[in-house]
């Protein structure tokens, strides 16, 4: 309703000023900080121009700030909402709230901690679990601290708290320092380290390029088991850490558009378009590789795969 009273005003507005000719749709679209992600929305962005007379604007913001801002009507489109990562803040905007709706289709992802080859010769670390063993995290000491350090994600991903919990739950928050940083500064990090054939460990996603460019490895874990799964919110319990536990591994992980369900009812001829785009997981390795290896923007890799994809398009905006 918000989306609504807020188009209706400005539509109202526009109308005193230019007279009876018709205002565009403003369409904000929020952009998290990895590189589908933008590429998506540079995807939807030109579309919505192109196919729908649209004016769109695009937002960075961290994922977990995206969910509010939805929800108080600042942005219409979340363009990855990644599984089961999110699904705390979808349950609550989708179930309890309902001003977020989810387009049905989806990609299919993978959530893991992984090493490079090399790292698996040199150090003999083979599971998650082997973290925890204080013998094993000081092969990743780089400051004499006595601890190793990792990489577990992005300040804003939701992944990153989720990969906190699981450090706690396997043990080995007390043997390695968790890393949070930009994942670019992670990635080169490991360019580094495949470069020096220094030892490496990190939270890892696919699709994404890091599989295309090296040797890696996926450690190996427990397979997904609901039982030892309990995530609560920092927003419904600021003592969500010791209360919550993830000792397995992820959930089969996949993602979704998603957008505002006001933003639905005032939009129908869009929502219907987002409903139908349907990217595949070697185009988010292709789109990952494009700007992380060969040093294209978002803009252009997007623009590059509209112009091969141009019956997909076509589709997708009948």
């Amino acid at each position: 309703m918000r989306r609504i009273l807020a188009l209706a005003a400005t539509m109202a507005a526009s109308a005193a000023l230019v007279g009876p000719a018709a205002a565009k749709t403003t369409v904000v679209i929020g952009v998290p900080d990895w590189p589908t992600a933008a590429v998506t929305s540079e995807i939807i962005g030109t579309v919505l121009e192109e196919h729908y007379d649209a004016a769109v604007r695009k937002r960075p913001i961290g994922t977990v700030q995206l969910f509010d801002a939805i929800d108080r009507g600042e942005i219409d489109i979340h363009p990855e909402i990644w599984l089961p990562n999110s699904s705390v803040d979808v349950a609550k905007y989708t179930d309890e709230l309902k001003t977020l709706s989810l387009a049905p289709a989806r990609v299919e992802a993978t959530q893991n901690i992984c090493t490079t080859r090399e790292t698996v010769e040199a150090t003999g670390l083979k599971a998650v679990a082997d973290l925890a063993k204080p013998e094993m995290a000081a092969k990743f000491d780089t400051d004499g601290d006595g601890r190793g350090e990792m990489w577990i994600g992005d300040f804003d991903w939701s992944a990153t708290r989720i990969e906190r919990l699981r450090a706690k739950s396997y043990g080995y928050d007390q043997t390695m320092m968790l890393l949070t940083m930009p994942e670019d500064m992670a990635m080169a990090a490991v360019d580094a380290a495949v470069a020096l054939a220094t030892p490496i460990v990190f939270y890892c996603y696919a699709p994404h390029h890091v599989f295309a460019l090296h040797d890696i490895v996926t450690l190996d874990e427990p397979a997904y088991d609901p039982a030892t799964w309990e995530v609560l919110s920092p927003d419904v319990d600021p003592a969500w850490l010791e209360k919550s536990k993830a000792g397995s591994g992820w959930e089969p992980a996949y993602y979704h558009i998603g957008y505002a369900t006001d933003f639905a009812a005032a939009e129908p001829e869009i929502t219907a378009f987002l409903d139908k785009m349907a990217l595949t997981a070697e185009d988010a390795e292709a789109m990952s590789y494009a700007i992380h290896v060969d040093g294209k923007t978002a803009k252009e890799v997007a623009d590059e795969w509209m112009a091969a994809n141009a019956d997909k398009i076509a589709e997708w905006t009948r």
